[in-house]
């Protein structure tokens, strides 16, 4: 089989998903839903001589990894995103007997896979409500005429795995006193002003902040008892 001249990557063979309607420059077949290119040119799996590997989407890692451990020829499916202007995986080609193997390995340890991720899931939840409650109370430490109550909604929302927010950020994870004031003024700025109904009616971000940002430093001052620079 001749050598994919595809986008490089340290996966082996590449195949890719189009976006636009493309057809196979060796048997014009089309429009393809998979190719690969040849000499700078879309050829059909068939043509590539792929045509008889079966695929596998994305979000199985462990019967991902399996059945390319089984075939003895498999590839890379990728899609472009041009919102992100970057090549991302959509799952593998592997052979039809190879990815049958892998799914019986898989069904052998399924049960002992699924105690695992339990136990990771409560292993998670363990430290992300120790993580939660340190932050409270940093927020406590910060702000001691913040209610409790408050400041455990503001650290539970601040710090929720995976959500991107300040909690979850280097700074958050090290509770440094940026990240919780950020966290504090956030939650302050949506609960105790008109900042959200600015917004919904069509006052651009930076005005909004601006009209709240005195209400922002009243609640602020309240709660640690000296005047503080919001911006």
């Amino acid at each position: 089989m001749a050598r994919l001249a595809t986008h490089p990557s340290s996966d082996g063979l590449l195949v890719i998903q189009p976006l636009r309607r493309t057809q196979c420059a060796a048997c014009r077949r089309g429009p393809l839903s998979l190719l690969v290119f040849e000499d700078g040119v879309p050829r059909c799996l068939d043509c590539a001589d792929l045509g008889h590997l079966v695929f596998l989407p994305r979000g199985d890692t462990a019967l991902t990894r399996r059945s390319r451990e089984e075939s003895g020829l498999s590839a890379v499916v990728v899609r472009f995103n041009r919102r992100r202007s970057r090549y991302e995986r959509q799952g593998v080609l592997v052979e039809e007997a190879a990815l049958a193997r892998a799914e019986v390995r898989c069904l052998a340890d399924a049960e002992a896979r699924r105690r695992r991720r339990a136990r990771d899931a409560r292993r998670r939840a363990v430290q992300d409500a120790r993580f939660a409650q340190a932050f409270a109370a940093e927020i406590r430490r910060l702000f001691p005429g913040c209610p409790a109550d408050r400041a455990e909604a503001i650290a539970g929302h601040a710090s929720v795995r995976g959500s991107g927010r300040v909690g979850r950020s280097a700074a958050g994870r090290s509770l440094s006193e940026g990240a919780v004031v950020s966290a504090v003024v956030a939650a302050v700025r949506h609960l105790d002003t008109p900042y959200d109904r600015l917004l919904m009616s069509g006052v651009p971000r930076h005005e909004a902040r601006r009209r709240i940002a005195a209400a922002v430093e009243t609640v602020l001052h309240g709660w640690r008892g000296a005047g503080a620079d919001v911006g």
